[in-house]
């Protein structure tokens, strides 16, 4: 086997999300596996370079997990100018991503980022061209299609089992402490609308590929996006005001008929099985999925609910459901995407979730917004370069 050593550019990896799923759980975990195996003699080794603005934050996240200090940098244009860099990988804050996108990709790097890749659709269509034109290699996080639930869902839909899809209701969500009496679990920026915040720019990307990869292209949306909780506390405990969304209730038309009803919410406390769950219900079954777990109820099997609020139920309706059993092991849903990114780039492996994929979710997150400050229903247009 011949070991290939490929420098990745990481940044914004002292985040919550950078650090613990795309460097630990993702280029550290293959690290420990051995590289990535590309089945044709060679075996990929991934090197991380640590780029950030806090020198010391970084110093300490290499001390951390056993990483060459000489491997981390403040200068983000000195990194894009190392020849052995190869790949550009992005987890900063949304609104710092699209301009260093930009500059690694006229450096000439492969990118890899999360998402939204910008702020508005003009800047994330853009980057598309821009990587197209450079014949770099581009993808986007898209993780939500990797979690055991929604793939086992994927599977029931693929085998027909659900029959001719007729609805989706998601629920999202969790409650996030406001930072006074209890440390928030997400950080203050989220909900600054002036830098780049709110849920429906975080999470109304997500919704776009699961519906566009499960059920079809998103064709519709109308949506309602509020700020629940108007003043909050930051992480050094100052209280600010919050400009930007913490709740969006979406309807989605898709095409074909598919009418999907998606809550997010970081202001509900949770009273779900998993943190987000899926009810697809169809002529021939329904399916529920969350993060790793789904369960059906076929046509053959569906009792006969009957009305009588003078009487306590008599039985549980979630015992009337049948469990899909995994069949298969599950990866970690952000690692298994860096796989077939690494095939991508370095084998040649088909990859579609791109950059213009990743302008569909800054698209939609964009009519999302202008939906609820209108009041109406808008069209999804489809995205091309």
């Amino acid at each position: 086997m011949t070991r290939r050593t490929v420098r990745i550019a990481m940044n914004g990896v002292t985040g919550r999300m950078g650090h613990h799923q795309h460097l630990v759980r993702s280029i550290l975990a293959l690290r420990e596996q051995g590289g990535l195996d590309l089945g044709d003699g060679t075996v990929l080794w991934p090197e991380p370079v640590l780029v950030g603005r806090r020198e010391h934050a970084l110093k300490t996240l290499a001390d951390q997990h056993g990483l060459d200090p000489a491997h981390l940098s403040t200068d983000l244009d000195a990194v894009l100018a190392d020849p052995t860099v190869d790949i550009y990988f992005d987890a900063q804050v949304t609104a710092a991503r699209e301009a260093a996108l930009r500059r690694a990709i006229a450096a000439g790097k492969h990118v890899y980022t999360e998402k939204p890749t910008a702020t508005g659709l003009a800047g994330a269509l853009e980057l598309a061209r821009l990587a197209t034109a450079a014949g770099v290699r581009h993808g986007v996080v898209q993780d939500k299609l990797f979690l055991p639930g929604l793939r086992k869902l994927k599977r029931l839909i693929d085998g027909g089992f659900l029959g001719r899809i007729l609805s989706v209701r998601g629920e999202f969500g969790y409650w996030v402490f406001e930072g006074d009496w209890q440390e928030a679990q997400r950080p203050s920026w989220n909900y600054r609308a002036e830098d780049g915040g709110g849920i429906v720019a975080d999470m109304f990307p997500h919704w776009e590929y699961v519906l566009h990869e499960l059920f079809g292209r998103v064709t519709s949306v109308q949506a309602l996006a509020v700020t629940h909780v108007p003043r909050r506390w930051d992480e050094n405990g100052t209280p600010y005001d919050a400009t930007a969304d913490d709740a969006a209730y979406g309807v989605f038309e898709v095409e074909g008929g598919v009418v999907a009803q998606i809550n997010s919410s970081w202001t509900v406390r949770v009273h779900r099985d998993e943190l987000v769950e899926f009810q697809v219900d169809g002529t021939e079954g329904s399916a529920v999925a969350g993060l790793r777990r789904c369960r059906v109820q076929h046509r053959g099997t569906t009792p006969r609910p009957v009305w009588n609020p003078d009487l306590p139920a008599a039985y549980s309706f979630r015992d009337q459901w049948q469990e899909v059993p995994d069949n298969e092991e599950f990866d970690n849903g952000f690692k298994a995407q860096w796989e077939l990114f690494l095939r991508h780039v370095y084998a040649g492996a088909p990859y579609s979730w791109d950059l213009l994929a990743g302008a569909r979710g800054v698209q939609l997150a964009e009519l999302g917004l202008r939906s609820s400050a209108e009041g109406r229903r808008l069209d999804v247009p489809e995205v091309t370069l």
